[in-house]
């Protein structure tokens, strides 16, 4: 079986410190996860570069919407090369309309600011009108590495069904499954064909506290179970 990849939230360099002691392939880093993740600060992802040599996937997104207007997009651009310049190894975003579908030119707009960096696009695509749709949308789009879904905007639990399908559609290389993941989830979307997953809040108490390396760890192992 190919081995599973597995991304763990972080906030500051103690995050990062612990994800890689626990095992964790790769980090997406975030501020303000009440707003459930936005853009970090430079000096943030620099801090974590001087300190933890695991890629980090960082969030572009300055608000807790899913859409993202000209004067934002150029805000994000802007974001992104000073990121890039931190440390940055690819990046996360991703925007719908106001019609629930997949906003492309801003989507792509910032594909080109990034490129030739990595990205994901984020659970917007949980919450798209049409979701199968979204999908078809995003799979095509340039320098994609993964879509962190859960398959449903309620979580992994409800979104297995959705996953499942989009498995069978030849997308499991690039689904990133997160969002409400638990340990029980995890046999069935290796089944699916999975490889790679997303936590956050499951390896920490909550998040006013740190990631626990040790939580990290039982899911380095979850993860590569055959």
């Amino acid at each position: 079986m190919t081995a599973s990849l597995l991304e763990v939230i972080a906030l500051n360099v103690r995050d990062a410190v612990a994800a890689e002691q626990g095992g964790a392939d790769r980090l997406e880093v975030v501020a303000d996860m009440a707003a459930d993740g936005l853009t970090p600060t430079p000096e943030t992802v620099a801090a974590i570069a001087a300190e933890c040599p695991l890629p980090q996937m960082v969030m572009l997104r300055h608000d807790a919407s899913f859409t993202a207007d000209a004067a934002t997009l150029d805000r994000l651009a802007a974001d992104a090369k000073a990121l890039a310049q931190a440390g940055a190894a690819g990046f996360v975003f991703g925007f719908l309309d106001g019609a629930g579908a997949v906003d492309l030119a801003a989507t792509e707009a910032l594909i080109h600011a990034v490129s030739p960096l990595p990205w994901t696009f984020h659970r917007a695509v949980d919450h798209a009108a049409d979701v199968h749709a979204a999908w078809r949308a995003v799979r095509l789009l340039p320098n994609l590495a993964t879509v962190l879904t859960a398959g449903a905007p309620t979580g992994v639990g409800d979104g297995l069904p959705v996953i499942k399908t989009r498995a069978e559609a030849g997308d499991a290389s690039i689904v990133l499954a997160g969002g409400g993941l638990r340990p029980e989830h995890v046999p069935a979307l290796l089944d699916y064909g999975v490889r790679a997953f997303h936590v956050g809040s499951a390896v920490r108490t909550n998040w006013s506290d740190p990631v626990d390396w040790g939580l990290v760890r039982r899911w380095r192992t979850l993860v590569d179970r055959d």
